[in-house]
């Protein structure tokens, strides 16, 4: 592993913050989590959450949204955006488990990203959450812009800093660190105005270390 001063710092404040991270999008199975993960690209959580209950009633299985055509999913999948693409990725990579793996998703990386619209990070989301394995390092937009205010990764491109990140963290809590990373950008390391004064873990971080604490601080 990389030697950081911090990093032992920053996983015990992970740890004390969000000790029981989990997957934010709902999901009952492989399938629903990796139909979930797709349309999560460039759109929040809340609104997947919102439009899958709807999608999964009428497509419960690979083999069912095999059968449609991507038109057919854009009156429900409209909300999240990029709804064109989701559909046309949706509706190929069903029908490749339909003739590839019997309509199973597969628990490999190389047979995940081979399916259309699905990349390491989508891949790595299933992987961990389903079967806990970890691959790889998830590297959202969450992710991404935490690794390089903490000090992590001087990275630019998801590639490079999953590498960075793969090499900072034991392997076997990479799952549980990429959902704590996620968290904390959403509780306190916002994209716009990250609230440093606040954050538990500014002591530890470069960006927020010389940050005066606000009188809310924990």
């Amino acid at each position: 592993m990389n030697v950081n001063p911090a990093l032992a710092a920053i996983e015990a404040g992970l740890e004390v913050l969000f000790p029981e991270p989990r997957c934010a999008l709902d999901h009952a199975d492989a399938w629903q989590l990796l139909v979930a993960t797709v349309l999560s690209a460039q759109s929040t959580d809340v609104r997947v959450n919102e439009v899958t209950p709807p999608l999964f009633a009428r497509y419960p299985c690979a083999a069912a949204m095999a059968a449609a055509e991507p038109e057919d999913l854009l009156p429900t999948i409209r909300p999240v955006g990029l709804f064109n693409n989701k559909a046309k990725s949706l509706v190929g990579l069903s029908r490749l488990l339909v003739e590839r793996h019997a309509g199973v998703v597969p628990n490999d990386l190389d047979a995940l990203t081979a399916l259309p619209g699905v990349a390491r990070k989508t891949a790595n989301v299933v992987l961990q959450n389903i079967w806990n394995r970890n691959e790889g390092f998830v590297v959202d937009t969450h992710v991404a812009r935490l690794s390089g205010r903490l000090g992590l990764s001087a990275a630019a491109t998801p590639e490079k800093i999953e590498r960075d990140l793969m090499a900072c963290f034991a392997r076997d809590v990479w799952g549980r660190r990429s959902h704590q990373l996620i968290l904390l950008g959403r509780s306190f390391c916002g994209a716009r105005r990250p609230e440093c004064g606040v954050c538990p873990l500014r002591l530890h971080c470069p960006t927020g270390r010389g940050t005066p604490p606000d009188e809310a601080a924990p």
